[in-house]
């Protein structure tokens, strides 16, 4: 039998539970501490710990690690960078392909470097379509740049209705229309400004005496066709992953104080802008209901975005996807007077084709990326962001000021933890994820101090593998500003 060790030997006390807790959450705390000290987790892995690049982009820190000279304004006879270098295409493949043949990134990578010359040799690797994700919104805002203008300012208005008292908000499709102005501590910390509904209340009420009874219309028919794009998958907008599109919607879609998106956007406007009417003493009657403004009806109020240069920043910064789609349909009533995502998404390829960009193969089904049908080259991406950077694309040159930089801010804020630490400041690059999908499209400077466009996407990666495949490609993005490329 064996023996039973129940009772043999003297017996231990036995403390409640709640005597040593404190103490071990106690250590856990200070190893929490030390961990987000020495290896960054309070970026990386406690999120309650780091500020959010999309709504406190001041309070983000620098990489660890980074020391940063005091900024100080150009000489006026500063030499302008030359964009024009060859490229070692060994040099390339000796810094970058370790990382691109990382198994975690899947059996389909590509990937494609050049100068930013326009037309210069490009060195490429693997087949290069593939599904862009995210990186398709250089395509739109390029376009939009392009069709529009760098200083193009979208409108929202009020105007009188066909009743006495109606009043009709119509929505001009500007995709960072906010629900309220903000504080004047939030305007300082905020880039770029955005219009509001709540002010276009006030001016109403203004308009109008500031008393009296009214009834909200609004007018989104800027935009048409289906509001859920047919090449997305289903569960997008059902499951709060992107909005219902609409020339009418403030807050990218998003309801108040939740992450959830309004199932009708353009109705969650109209009574924003009722209550804003209210609180200014206005009766507001009954529900805001959805009509089509009269020709030549006197215009109440109107807000004006900032310029579609500084909205293709924001856009850019933090991977906005409705603010994508939006600039899309935007493209498509510039280029054929029809806004909704078939349109916009020929719109985009039809300019860009025009411009000489190789746009051969593309299939663009959306202006955010998010169907994953798309298909481009990386060609098209290289092509595009020669253009944006060359001495033909000062209209377009928000795509390069607009991408994140590695390791500081937006989409790459909490990224570049690993692979040569140079990177950090001298790469920005516009990312692409979805399920199984990852891509860098950007620029990155070489240590000879040459500019190099490049595009790295992996679009069959195990899922389960989702920051090991971002980690090999901010490592190859990283080997290119660590590598003496140019000659």
């Amino acid at each position: 039998m064996g023996r039973d060790l129940r009772h043999s030997g003297p017996r231990r006390r036995r403390w409640p539970v709640w005597h040593w807790l404190p103490t071990v959450l106690v250590l856990a705390l200070l190893a929490a501490g030390v961990g987000a000290y020495r290896f960054e987790w309070g970026q990386r892995y406690l999120p309650g710990l780091a500020a959010d690049p999309r709504t406190e982009p001041e309070q983000v820190l620098a990489p660890a690690g980074l020391d940063l000279p005091e900024w100080t304004p150009p000489a006026a006879d500063a030499v302008a960078l030359d964009i024009a270098g060859a490229l070692a295409p060994d040099r390339v493949a000796a810094a970058v392909s370790d990382d691109l043949a990382d198994p975690d990134l899947g059996k389909h990578v590509v990937g494609a470097v050049a100068p930013l010359a326009p037309g210069s040799a490009e060195w490429t690797t693997g087949d290069g379509r593939y599904l862009p994700a995210s990186t398709t919104k250089l395509l739109t805002l390029g376009a939009a740049l392009d069709v529009l203008g760098p200083d193009h300012t979208f409108t929202t208005r009020v105007v009188r209705g066909a009743g006495p008292r109606d009043v009709v908000l119509v929505g001009g499709g500007d995709p960072l229309l906010a629900s309220r102005s903000l504080t004047v501590a939030e305007a300082e910390s905020t880039y770029p400004a955005r219009a509001d509904v709540t002010t276009l209340a006030l001016q109403v009420a203004e308009a109008l005496g500031g008393q009296g009874r009214v009834r909200v219309r609004f007018d989104d028919s800027l935009f048409t066709g289906p509001t859920d794009n047919p090449a997305w998958r289903r569960d997008y907008v059902p499951d709060d992953i992107v909005s219902p599109i609409t020339a009418l919607m403030v807050d990218g879609g998003d309801e108040p104080d939740s992450d959830l998106k309004s199932d009708e956007p353009s109705l969650a406007a109209a009574e924003v802008f009722a209550d804003g009417l209210r609180a200014t003493g206005l009766r507001v009657d009954g529900r805001p209901q959805r009509v089509v403004a009269p020709a030549g009806a006197e215009e109440l109020a109107s807000v004006e975005s900032a310029p579609l240069s500084q909205v293709a920043e924001r856009i850019l910064d933090v991977s906005d996807n409705e603010g994508a789609e939006v600039v899309g349909h935007q493209v498509g009533l510039a280029t054929s007077g029809t806004g909704s995502f078939e349109a916009g998404a020929a719109g985009v390829i039809d300019t860009l084709g025009g411009l000489g960009i190789d746009v051969a193969g593309a299939e663009v089904y959306d202006g955010s990326g998010l169907s994953r049908r798309n298909r481009v080259s990386t060609s098209l991406l290289i092509d595009l962001i020669q253009h944006a950077a060359g001495a033909d694309g000062e209209g377009m040159r928000s795509l390069v000021t607009g991408m994140p930089v590695a390791g500081f801010t937006g989409s790459l804020t909490y990224r570049f933890a690993e692979g040569p630490a140079v990177a950090r400041g001298l790469v920005r690059a516009k990312t692409g994820t979805l399920t199984g999908v990852h891509a860098l499209a950007g620029i990155a400077v070489d240590r000879e101090g040459q500019p190099l466009a490049f595009v790295f996407g992996a679009d069959r990666s195990p899922p389960i593998e989702r920051y090991d495949s971002q980690e090999a490609l901010d490592r190859a993005a990283a080997s290119l500003a660590a590598c003496r490329c140019s000659v």
